[in-house]
């Protein structure tokens, strides 16, 4: 009886402690199932998800009439689940032609137990169609004893490349963007924040730390970038860059440059550069032909630089337009004796026919009636040793020695354009200055922006700086046409039936690496009609072989560029007859002999 009664004592013991083991595991799958679901739930859900980025779209780059120069292209990166292809060798063999890759390459790629690879990138979707259809096909001509040798696991995954469809047209202004999809060089760069958008993002399938290609699920939508839209005329670019690329492999120059000005706005129409690159295949292009020529090369003017000093000396009532002077082959300033750049006798000049010949002896008088610091603070006033607000990347500011540098030479060394530089841009600037009353206004290539729904916000108006009286700006027009004129440095830029103005330049190069002046730039800037001048069209030859001379070389692109633009503007010839300045002493004379007269 006393062994029962344990045994029983025992048993209940038992039942109890499975009781409480039972009660236990209620209470925790209580817990699992009901007080703890959600946190397990998305325990599990963050180990076999993950979220990412969703690349945007690049806005475009566009000339002034919505042309575009780049844009966002959609396209296919190729991936795959190397688990799911049974077949390496008979996918490879379909889908190596159609990729553009080799047979024994693709196998490789596609061979392994990965869950994700990317095999190719920046796929044309037409020929992500292509692929997907072949192995289709494929997939279809097994009979059903066979069917374990359909070929699965290629996916898509959507991204964008960029193109440029004009190629080299506008590199040098617009660049390109690097393999990261960032832009590295050119408007691409300065601009990339505004272009590239705002990504979004996806959710896709993990499978053992890898995207399971295929699983995606869109969170958030991209936001497609802003559209830029250029003051550049593509038809003017076109002309501006056949002229350019043309006269440097005549010259067998370094480099050159155009740029095409609206002088009232600072609008950019044309910017164009030799030599140039293709953006759209940078892999072999140096990092110096990647540059922006127009607003990153530096040079000493030369006589393009006299318009200035001229300026400057008319506004201070220094001289006028019929002041002579006695203008020698030489001429010694300090310790050094400066000189033309042809010999000749000593001549009564005016100061019109100064600058019509390109004086350098006769510019130095000019200067030399000014004080050192009225003529730096002109140049400064122009622009020079400042940027000029154009906004475009790695733009110099050119180099002006601040006054307390300058040595017995440096004034006259400055006044005919030498001792001192600048840009393309800049000196386009100073030429825009006169042709726009004596007001400078900064250039600018951004006509405006549009958003992802197409409204477009035009851009602000341009800074402008007051420089010289629009009397001023009107009489070194009427001297400037003489530059033009038979007697002048340029005949060859003037256009049959429009008043031209505009000024040659012939400088020595400083060779940085030498510390010595060896080859010359070039130019001729110039604008018409030369009464009320619309355009501006400046040209820059670095390094010509041979003839080196501003007018010979640059007069004719001045002439071809500007000829088209007139006529594609319906600019209309001029009207007004011009009655030039005297030239010289005898015309001095003369002229005040007929005024006698009459």
């Amino acid at each position: 009886m006393g062994n029962f009664s344990l045994a029983q004592q025992r048993l209940r013991a038992l039942i109890a402690i499975a009781l409480v083991v039972l009660m236990l595991f209620a209470l925790r799958l209580i817990d699992i199932q009901a007080v703890q679901a959600q946190s397990y739930a998305l325990r599990a859900s963050s180990e076999m998800s993950r979220t990412t980025i969703a690349p945007a779209s690049r806005g475009s780059i566009t000339d002034v009439n919505g042309v575009e120069f780049a844009r966002s292209v959609a396209a296919i990166d190729v991936v795959v689940n190397q688990s799911l292809i049974k077949d390496p060798m008979q996918a490879a063999k379909i889908a190596a032609p159609i990729l553009g890759m080799s047979v024994t390459d693709l196998q490789r790629e596609i061979t392994g137990e990965r869950l994700w690879w990317r095999i190719a990138r920046n796929v044309k979707p037409a020929t992500w169609i292509s692929l997907n259809s072949a192995f289709d096909r494929y997939n279809a001509s097994l009979d059903k004893n066979h069917l374990d040798k359909k070929i699965f696991g290629f996916f898509g995954e959507r991204v964008y490349t960029r193109e440029y469809p004009s190629g080299s047209l506008i590199a040098s202004l617009v660049g390109f963007v690097n393999d990261q999809g960032v832009g590295a060089n050119g408007l691409e760069s300065s601009l990339n924040s505004k272009i590239s958008g705002t990504a979004g993002k996806y959710v896709y399938a993990n499978g053992y730390g890898a995207q399971i290609p295929g699983s995606q699920e869109e969170l958030i939508s991209a936001k497609s970038g802003t559209t830029v839209r250029l003051t550049i005329d593509r038809d003017v670019q076109w002309v501006a860059s056949q002229a350019i690329v043309q006269a440097v492999k005549s010259a067998h120059a370094m480099s050159g440059t155009v740029i095409v000005m609206d002088p009232k706005t600072g609008q950019i129409l044309a910017h164009a550069t030799a030599p140039t690159f293709d953006p759209n295949n940078t892999k072999s292009v140096s990092l110096v032909a990647m540059r922006n020529p127009s607003v990153q090369e530096v040079y000493e003017p030369g006589s393009t630089g006299k318009v200035m000093t001229m300026a400057a000396a008319i506004e201070e009532g220094k001289v006028s337009p019929r002041s002579v002077f006695t203008v020698p082959y030489a001429y010694k300033v300090s310790d050094a004796v400066f000189r033309d750049h042809e010999k000749h006798a000593t001549e009564r000049l005016t100061t019109t026919g100064i600058l019509a010949v390109s004086s350098n002896t006769g510019t130095i008088q000019i200067g030399e009636k000014m004080s050192h610091s009225t003529l730096y603070d002109y140049l400064r006033s122009f622009g020079i040793g400042s940027s000029t607000g154009s906004g475009l990347p790695g733009e110099s500011p050119g180099l002006l020695p601040i006054l307390k540098d300058w040595s017995g030479t440096t004034a006259p060394t400055v006044a005919f354009g030498q001792g001192y530089s600048l840009t393309a841009m800049q000196a386009t600037s100073v030429f825009a200055t006169i042709a726009n009353d004596g007001v400078r206004v900064s250039p600018t290539v951004v006509a405006g922006t549009s958003d992802a729904s197409g409204h477009f916000t035009p851009s602000p108006t341009r800074d402008s700086v007051k420089v010289v009286s629009p009397e001023t700006a009107r009489i070194m027009r009427a001297m400037m046409e003489s530059v033009v004129s038979a007697n002048g440095t340029a005949p060859e830029a003037a256009i049959e039936g429009y008043r031209i103005a505009g000024k040659t330049g012939t400088a020595m190069r400083h060779n940085d690496a030498c510390n010595c002046y060896s080859g010359y730039t070039a130019s001729f800037i110039g604008f018409a009609p030369a009464d009320e001048p619309r355009y501006v069209v400046s040209v820059t030859i670095q390094g010509p072989q041979g003839i080196h001379w501003g007018g010979a070389l640059g007069g004719p692109v001045f002439k071809k560029v500007m000829s088209f633009v007139l006529a594609t503007k319906h600019i209309s010839p001029t009207t007004t007859h011009l009655t030039p300045y005297p030239l010289n002493e005898r015309q001095v004379a003369r002229a005040a002999a007929l005024r006698v007269t009459n």
